[in-house]
């Protein structure tokens, strides 16, 4: 159960780093090689690979957002006795933000994270609602 406190605590962190508008820290947990997976059809949505990619997308997503607040409501953990790092984890989240033009949105989703030796190395993101996806990123 080592394993899954562990997981549940870089998952915690993450979101509080986005929270905190940390990208440089947010970053460092993942893998050179990682990919980013963002749902939906707007102009940022499809796969990114490499951790400079990500980095980058998440560099607009603040620019984009300039207040975000997540609230994480469940973290479950595949393997709770992994002590190596490499496990399949499911963040359930609210958010709360406002974009760049004024507009104040609420939405909810799920984060699924594969991570090996304790770095996420496949993300991927499910939104509930596509339209205030849309309407967020100012494709409305």
């Amino acid at each position: 159960m080592i394993g899954a406190l562990i997981a549940k605590s870089k998952v915690r962190k993450g979101f509080s780093r986005l929270n905190n508008r940390d990208v440089a820290s947010f970053i460092s947990d993942w893998a050179e090689d990682a990919t980013f997976i963002y749902p939906g059809y707007v102009s940022v949505s499809g796969e990114y690979k490499g951790k400079k990619a990500i980095e980058e997308w998440f560099q607009k997503f603040m620019e984009q957002f300039p207040q975000i607040s997540f609230t994480l409501k469940h973290i479950c953990v595949q393997n709770i006795f992994d002590m190596t790092g490499t496990n399949h984890i499911a963040a359930e989240w609210d958010i709360k933000l406002t974009n760049k033009e004024g507009t104040q949105l609420q939405n909810s989703g799920v984060t699924t994270l594969d991570t090996k030796m304790g770095k996420a190395v496949l993300v991927r993101d499910y939104i509930f609602d596509s339209e205030k996806v849309r309407i967020g990123w100012g494709e409305g």
